[in-house]
């Protein structure tokens, strides 16, 4: 898979595409809360495999962490490492950026996911566009 950091139209377009079909078709999240006020300032991500958007994902920077977001990966994607890549590649940036803390909101079915990658669940569960979430943090060296 190649990843990119989002820099066209089109290609914002594709991440735009991707989270659409896993966030808003598939998981029956409103379009606008999907699409919100932080995706004019966030760093997007996509990613192609054959040419074809599989992956996608925005990072933003509040207080002390690199904060990933809108992390989804289509569904015949899945379970091939596409999701591990994006995240690593996300948090490379985080690095590049001067940070060295990383945290994302995880769906409750993915808090495993994202144990193995070395993140520390940090709350309860709570619900996020009406789907348990639990915040988790990770030291990114």
């Amino acid at each position: 898979m190649k990843i990119k950091i989002v820099e066209t139209p089109e290609e914002k377009e594709h991440a735009y595409q991707v989270r659409t079909i896993v966030f808003v078709e598939e998981q029956k999240v409103p379009i606008e809360e999907e699409i919100d006020r932080h995706d004019e300032t966030a760093i997007h991500f996509v990613g192609y495999k054959d040419n074809i958007p599989i992956t996608a994902s925005r990072l933003r920077f509040v207080e002390e962490y690199g904060k990933l977001e809108r992390i989804c990966v289509l569904k015949e994607y899945r379970g091939k490492s596409f999701g591990k890549e994006l995240i690593l590649a996300m948090e490379n940036i985080i690095r590049e950026k001067g940070f060295n803390k990383a945290k994302l909101n995880a769906q409750t079915h993915a808090e495993n996911f994202y144990k193995k990658l070395g993140y520390i669940s940090v709350s309860g569960e709570f619900l996020d566009a009406g789907i348990p979430h639990v915040t988790m943090i990770k030291e990114i060296m």
